[in-house]
């Protein structure tokens, strides 16, 4: 159970590493950092990227070791091929949404320079809200079920509430109060 708290640590960095991040940065009206606007999103971008890839990292080692612990009662090919289709819908999905809002999106970009563009309602965002966090996630339960782990299986549960939770709390509110209508103060 080492993977599975090594993993479940791992979240609770990158949730909480990037979520008190974007808190503080939202709550500043003017770049006073010591980096300025540029090099303070690089560094933030550079720590999230560790923090993302280190979780991910930890997803894919505790589906590893906690390997056929999640018995199904249908035939292992089954599994599997379900749970490729869904790592294929899940990833497919996610790049397809980082495409649509670009690289800087992804790494929250807007939290410190202004946007001058309406909220994103093509690609996959004109069929659903956050393409990302919801399917984008699929990838995480497919993995589990190609490896048939139960640890992993709860943990893709996990993720998924973690960061739904930080789009709730720190997201979500930023993006509203950016796109407010008729609303021209940005947070830079």
């Amino acid at each position: 159970m080492i993977a599975l708290a090594y993993h479940l640590a791992s979240r609770l960095g990158y949730v909480l590493y990037i979520g008190i991040a974007l808190a503080r940065r939202e709550r500043r009206t003017v770049s006073t950092a010591r980096y300025g606007g540029e090099q303070e999103f690089r560094r933030f971008r550079r720590s999230a990227a560790f923090f993302m890839y280190n979780d991910a990292l930890s997803f894919v080692l505790l589906c590893g070791v906690t390997r056929d612990t999640l018995a199904l009662g249908v035939p292992s090919v089954l599994s599997i091929t379900a749970g490729a289709i869904l790592v294929l819908v899940g990833f497919g999905t996610k790049v397809w949404a980082r495409a649509t809002v670009g690289a800087g999106a992804y790494y929250w970009r807007d939290f410190f320079f202004p946007i001058d563009r309406p909220v994103v309602t093509s690609g996959p965002y004109a069929f659903l809200k956050n393409p990302m966090y919801t399917v984008g996630y699929l990838q995480t339960y497919g993995l589990a079920l190609v490896t048939a782990s139960l640890p992993g299986l709860i943990a893709a549960a996990i993720d998924q509430a973690g960061i739904l939770l930080f789009y709730r709390l720190v997201e979500r509110p930023h993006v509203e109060r950016m796109h407010r209508p008729g609303d021209s103060v940005r947070v830079t």
